[in-house]
C-alpha cells in the first residue's frame, strides 16, 4: 500500500519540472533566487538535481583543482574518496580519516563557491560517525554527501569482485540519521546504490534504491562498472524518475551525453579526471628534467609561477595589505605636491584659482592627491603654491610659495620646498599637482625598492590610461633598461630609466612618466644637492628647467633613477577634455 501510495505522489518531479520549464516558471541555475536572494552552496546542488537539465560534477581533491573547476565553467564538485585519498599518497580504503577529508574540504570551500559533494564512502562508521560528518559539512558549507551501501572500511568499486553489501535496515538508518543531522534543510543527502557493482542484479539495485528513498535520500546514484551505460539507462528507464538520479560513467565514458538527458538523469559526475591528468602530467615532468638534466624546454609547456600566484589569490592579499597595513611604509613618509601653475588650456576656468583647486565632482583636485597622500601614510604633505596662492589653503598640508610660479619651470618650485627634502629620516613622495590616481598605484610605488623611482604608465597598456587624450599632447616620455612586462615579479626587477624627454608620442619610448616619484634618504640627499648646483649655475632659473632634466643631470652624475611600470589608471588634467573625463572617472 505504501508503495503505491509512493508511485501516485512521486509522478516524476522531472516530468513536472519540464512543463514548468515550458511554462517558464522554473529559472534556470543559477547562485541567486528570483527574489534577489543568494542561493546557499547546498540550496544550489539541489537545485541542480531537482532540475530537467542535466549538471556535471567535476571531481576536485584540493584548494587548487576545486579552483579550477570553477573557472572551468562546471556547476560543481565531487569531492571523490578515491582523489582526496590518492592525493594524500594512502589506498581509497579509509586509510585517510574522516577529519583528513574535512581539512581538504575546507581548502576547497575556502578556494571555491561551487556547491560540493563529498563522496563520504560509507560515512566513515555507524549511524553515530554519520551523524557527526553532517554536522561537521554544515558548518563547513559543503553541500551534500553521498554514501554508498557497502562495509567500512570501502572498498573501492573497481578493485576485485563480489563486494559485500551494508543490510539495508543499517544504511537506511544512516541516511535517516544524516537528514536529522544537517543544519541547512537543503543539504543533500546522496544515496549510492552499488547492487550492480556487487553483482547482485538489476532487482536488487531497484529494491534498495526504494528503500533508500523511503528512509529520505534525496538522490539516488547508481552505479557500474560496465563499459556500456546499458545497466544504468535500464535502471533509469525502470526507475521512471521516482527521486533524482546521479551517474558516474568512468567506465562506459563513450555514451552520448544526450543518451542520460533522454533517460533524464539529473546529474554526470566526471570523478577522477583532474587528479588522473596532473599524474601523467607529473610522470612526464620528472622523466624529461631526469632525461635532461634541466626544466628550460618545459617552460612553454607548463604553467607559469605567475598563474600559481593567480589562481591562490596573491591579488587579493595585496589588496587587503593596503588596506589593513596602512602604516607598513616609513613612519617618516613625506610628500611634496607641485601645484603653483595657472594651468594653460584651462585659463577660461582659472580666472583665480589654480588647476590643482578645480573641483571635481564636489572637492578640489588638489584635496584628493592630499587625501591619497595621507591615506598611505604620510605624515607631512607640502603644497607649492604660486598662481592664486590666496585660494590654496586648507587644513592637512603645509604651504610653500613660488612667486616666480611663470617664470621659471617646475624645478624651481621642488626647490622651493627643499626644505622637506632635507628631513634625515623616511622616504618622500614628490608628484604634480594636475594629476588624479587611487592609492593602490602610490602602494605599489612605495613598494618597489630604489632611491629615486619613477612611476611609468607603460607603452602598451594605455588601455588602462589615458587613451582619449589627444595625439598633439606633450608627454614625459621615458626610455629604459628593459620594456614592460606583464610580470607579476615586475616590483623586483631592476629597472633603470635611460632617458626622459617631453614628446608627443609615447611610441617614441617605452611609457609615460605619470608625475609621481618617491625618493628614499638617500635620493632626497641626491636631489637637494643637484637642486642646489643647478641653482648656483643658473640653470635653476629658467622656464625650461622641469623635473625631467633634473632626472637627466642625476643620471648624468651616474645617479641611478628606477623606473616602475604600473598599468593602474591615472589622469593628467590638462584642459577642459581632461577636465570632464575626470567627472567620469572619479
Amino acid at each position: 500500500m505504501e508503495n503505491k501510495t509512493q508511485q501516485s505522489n512521486v509522478q516524476t518531479r522531472k516530468d513536472a519540472l519540464k512543463d514548468a520549464r515550458k511554462d517558464g516558471k522554473v529559472a534556470p541555475l543559477d547562485s541567486v533566487s528570483r527574489k534577489g536572494e543568494r542561493l546557499s552552496r547546498a540550496r544550489r546542488l539541489r537545485q541542480m538535481l531537482e532540475s530537467a537539465e542535466l549538471a556535471f560534477l567535476m571531481e576536485a581533491h584540493d584548494g587548487m583543482s576545486a579552483k579550477i573547476v570553477e573557472e572551468g565553467g562546471f556547476q560543481g564538485i565531487w569531492a571523490s574518496g578515491l582523489t582526496l585519498s590518492a592525493a594524500m599518497g594512502v589506498r581509497d580504503s579509509n586509510e585517510a580519516s574522516w577529519t583528513q577529508v574535512l581539512e581538504c574540504l575546507e581548502f576547497m570551500a575556502d578556494a571555491s563557491r561551487l556547491p560540493i559533494l563529498l563522496d563520504g564512502d560509507t560515512g566513515y562508521g555507524n549511524f553515530n560517525n554519520v551523524r557527526r560528518l553532517v554536522r561537521k559539512l554544515c558548518q563547513r558549507d559543503v553541500a551534500g554527501v553521498c554514501l554508498e551501501d557497502k562495509l567500512f572500511p570501502k572498498t573501492n568499486s573497481f578493485i576485485g569482485d563480489h563486494h559485500p553489501l551494508a543490510d539495508v535496515e543499517e544504511f537506511c538508518g544512516k541516511i535517516k540519521a544524516a537528514q536529522d543531522s544537517k543544519s541547512d534543510d537543503a543539504f543533500v543527502v546522496v544515496a549510492r546504490v552499488e547492487a550492480l557493482i556487487a553483482g547482485w542484479g538489476m532487482g536488487e539495485a531497484l529494491k534498495r534504491a526504494e528503500r533508500y528513498v523511503d528512509a529520505g535520500a534525496d538522490a539516488i546514484l547508481i552505479h557500474s562498472r560496465r563499459h556500456d551505460a546499458g545497466e544504468v539507462l535500464e535502471f533509469a528507464e525502470r526507475w521512471q524518475n521516482r527521486c533524482p538520479l546521479v551517474i558516474v560513467p568512468t567506465k562506459y565514458i563513450k555514451t552520448p551525453l544526450d543518451s542520460y538527458r533522454r533517460a533524464g538523469i539529473s546529474v554526470a559526475i566526471w570523478a577522477n579526471h583532474l587528479l588522473r591528468a596532473s599524474v601523467r602530467a607529473m610522470q612526464k615532468t620528472c622523466a624529461h628534467v631526469q632525461e635532461h638534466g634541466t626544466p628550460a624546454r618545459l617552460e612553454r609547456a607548463i604553467a607559469p609561477v605567475d598563474e600559481l600566484f593567480r589562481l591562490t589569490g596573491n591579488h587579493e592579499l595585496q589588496q587587503a595589505e593596503k588596506r589593513y597595513l596602512r602604516n607598513r611604509h616609513s613612519a617618516h613618509l613625506r610628500a611634496v605636491i607641485l601645484a603653483a601653475a595657472r594651468g594653460r588650456g584651462l585659463e577660461s576656468l582659472t580666472g583665480t584659482l589654480p588647476k590643482a583647486m578645480l573641483d571635481v565632482k564636489g572637492r578640489p583636485l588638489l584635496k584628493r592627491l592630499v587625501s591619497v597622500l595621507t591615506q598611505c601614510g604620510a605624515k607631512q604633505v607640502g603644497v607649492v603654491r604660486g598662481y592664486g596662492k590666496e585660494h590654496v589653503l586648507f587644513e592637512g598640508a603645509q604651504f610653500f610659495d613660488n612667486d616666480a610660479y611663470d617664470r621659471y619651470g617646475e624645478a624651481w618650485s621642488l626647490y622651493c620646498a627643499r626644505s622637506m627634502l632635507r628631513h634625515k629620516k623616511g622616504s618622500c613622495v614628490i608628484c604634480y599637482g594636475d594629476i588624479l590616481f587611487r592609492r593602490a598605484l602610490l602602494d605599489d610605488l612605495l613598494d618597489c625598492q630604489g632611491d629615486i623611482v619613477l612611476a611609468v604608465s607603460p607603452k602598451g597598456a594605455t588601455e588602462n590610461t589615458q587613451t582619449y587624450r589627444r595625439q598633439d599632447n606633450k608627454r614625459d616620455i621615458v626610455k629604459a633598461t628593459q620594456s614592460y612586462r606583464r610580470n607579476y615579479f615586475h616590483q623586483w626587477e631592476t629597472i633603470e630609466l635611460t632617458g626622459i624627454e617631453e614628446k608627443t608620442s609615447i611610441t617614441q619610448g617605452d611609457g609615460e612618466w605619470i608625475g609621481v616619484a618617491c625618493c628614499s634618504e638617500k635620493g632626497k640627499q641626491w636631489i637637494v644637492e643637484e637642486l642646489e648646483a643647478m641653482h648656483q649655475s643658473h640653470v635653476l632659473q629658467d622656464e625650461r628647467a622641469d623635473l625631467p632634466l633634473l632626472f637627466r643631470r642625476l643620471m648624468q652624475k651616474g645617479k641611478a633613477v628606477r623606473v616602475f611600470y604600473t598599468p593602474l589608471p591615472w589622469l593628467d588634467i590638462d584642459d577642459v577634455h581632461d577636465l570632464g573625463e575626470a567627472h567620469r572617472d572619479t
